[in-house]
């Protein structure tokens, strides 16, 4: 035994990923090698106490979650355990019977078929009441399509209890419990993948409307310590439109994740009025906790995200950060004594990585529904380097990255997305969506403000030499441009109740205001004014716009910008 790695003798039949109960505590382990009749272990929890000899009892299965109502609004470990009103040091007697959704609580099931119906994989067979902000929805399982020899009336049942069982042509009786029981690490079938883009909204307009990411899609937000991932990544969690959040603490700081739970019990829902934890799972791994276990709480959110899917609804999966479960993967594999890549990375760390982010995705559920996995993680490059292993490796496999600049966020300028850095590679089918949806100049928009601060960087670091003064008056309106730009639109401060979050329509209409009052001050600048004059302009109006203004009060933004124009056109 070497810390969480173990070796067991003599068990019989053992295969590669089930599961063995390790000792008088029966812990938990998981099978990475087998060696004739020896095996290989991954121990999920804390070793101390365990000695050579000690008992290894097979399950005769992998890992596996059980998911059915009680998970919103619950905190797991990454044993997905209870967190929520159980001590963070679980020593469960029997971890396969708590692994997942309150097995001991029971549920009231309203059934929405009727024996004798026939129903394919994916069909709803009913509905547990007063289980989280979105209906909860019992489907039929892949594989199980028939004809529904019984049904449970509408009444209480318990977790694991039987609710319906299907007629299978073949095979015979399939029975349905109420929750199920699926393998963290496999991925769970759908019927095809949706080509065609749409927008998360996600409330931050640096996002939005310059680097977005689509319903399905996966995206990385990068950054040194300090720079405000996690800020930036709760901000989404709050704002983002999506029906259900998985919040993942992986090997984070646990006062951050208690500020997560807090937050999101003290917050309204703007869709159901309730609270936003209401439609919020957290797995909860932080820095104190068993290395292995961090390694899992990957697979055991985005396993909960799918689960979700397949009831027809948008998920989120919040990873906060990727590093740290690269950082358990080396660790194990060093212990391992497997062959070291770059920065002692084991060598699949990339196929580990792809494994992950390409369970993202948009498709087509089993039952014929609209639904989607979006994969939003964090990478946390040691000392901000840019270069390391993990952070070059995500960028090949996510659609979108957000890189967070140190002299940003030291500045007070959040989120510290930097425009240069960053990403988005689904930007023009997100135009095309844009477009179909009543905004055709969101791509021309988006073009001509990155433009401006492109060359308003290239000016600015001009003028640290010789002077702003020094430019041309066009050139000192381009530096003026940039400015306004980075104030009034790419800032947003979060604990304004107006600018925390920031609608499609208020964002194009800050933009839109933004860059009329730049083409104003270069018409003044052609018609004879000095440089010094514009510049000596109040214009406060257009960067308190954001502060001053409500979210769907797009139409006084417009009003800013007339009034803006008006004033440049006085200018003689």
């Amino acid at each position: 035994m070497t810390g969480p790695l173990l070796e067991a003798e003599g068990v019989p039949d053992v295969a590669m990923g089930e599961i063995l109960h390790v000792g008088a505590d029966r812990i938990s382990a998981e099978v990475v090698a087998v060696d004739g009749t020896r095996a290989t272990m991954q121990a999920y929890e804390y070793t101390g106490g365990l000695r050579v000899g000690a008992p290894a009892a097979g399950s005769g299965q992998p890992l596996t979650g059980l998911f059915g109502p009680g998970l919103l609004g619950a905190a797991f470990d990454g044993l997905m355990r209870p967190l929520t009103s159980a001590p963070i040091w679980l020593r469960p007697d029997r971890p396969e019977s708590v692994a997942g959704a309150d097995g001991g609580r029971r549920w009231r099931f309203v059934p929405t078929v009727r024996a004798g119906d026939g129903v394919s994989e994916g069909d709803v067979l009913g509905t547990v009441p007063h289980s989280g902000a979105v209906e909860h929805r019992v489907i039929v399982p892949a594989g199980a399509s028939g004809t529904v020899d019984w049904i449970a009336d509408d009444c209480e049942v318990g977790a694991l209890d039987a609710v319906a069982r299907i007629g299978v042509a073949g095979v015979g009786d399939r029975e349905v419990r109420l929750s199920e029981r699926w393998p963290m690490r496999r991925p769970r079938p759908f019927r095809e993948r949706q080509a065609d883009p749409v927008p998360l909204h996600t409330g931050q307009r640096v996002l939005d409307l310059f680097f977005p990411v689509p319903r399905g899609a996966a995206a990385a937000v990068t950054g040194g310590f300090g720079t405000g991932k996690t800020m930036l990544l709760q901000q989404i969690a709050k704002w983002c439109d999506a029906d259900v959040i998985v919040y993942v603490g992986c090997g984070e700081r646990g006062n951050e994740m208690a500020d997560v739970l807090d937050d999101l019990g003290r917050l309204t829902d703007a869709r159901s009025g309730g609270r936003l934890v209401e439609r919020t799972v957290v797995v909860a791994n932080t820095s104190n906790m068993p290395m292995m276990a961090r390694e899992l709480s990957i697979y055991t959110g985005i396993s909960i995200a799918e689960y979700y899917r397949d009831m027809g609804y948008q998920a989120v999966v919040i990873a906060d950060s990727t590093s740290r479960w690269a950082e358990a993967l080396r660790e194990f594999a060093n212990r391992r004594g497997d062959l070291p890549a770059e920065e002692g990375f084991p060598a699949d760390l990339a196929s580990q990585l792809a494994a992950f982010y390409e369970r993202a995705g948009r498709v087509t559920t089993l039952g014929g529904h609209d639904a989607s996995v979006t994969v939003i993680g964090a990478v946390s490059p040691p000392g901000g380097d840019m270069s390391e292993p993990v952070t070059t490796i995500t960028q090949r496999f996510v659609r979108a990255m957000w890189m967070l600049d140190r002299d940003l966020a030291y500045a007070r300028h959040y989120p510290a997305v930097h425009w240069s850095g960053s990403f988005a590679r689904d930007t023009d089918g997100l135009a095309r969506w844009q477009t179909v949806h009543g905004d055709p100049e969101w791509a021309a928009r988006r073009a001509t403000a990155l433009a401006i601060l492109a060359e308003a960087d290239r000016l600015s670091s001009l003028a640290e030499v010789i002077g702003v003064g020094s430019l041309p008056g066009r050139e000192r309106m381009v530096v003026l441009g940039g400015r306004l730009l980075r104030e009034s639109v790419l800032a947003q401060n979060a604990l304004h109740p107006n600018d925390a979050t920031c609608s499609d329509a208020k964002g194009a209409a800050l933009l839109d205001l933004v860059l009329g009052v730049i083409d104003a001050c270069h018409a003044a600048i052609d018609r004879g004014a000095t440089a010094t004059a514009v510049e000596r302009l109040d214009f406060g109006p257009v960067i308190r716009a954001a502060q001053d203004v409500g979210t769907d009060q797009a139409g006084a933004v417009a009003e800013i910008r007339d009034r803006m124009v008006a004033q440049l056109g006085e200018l003689p």
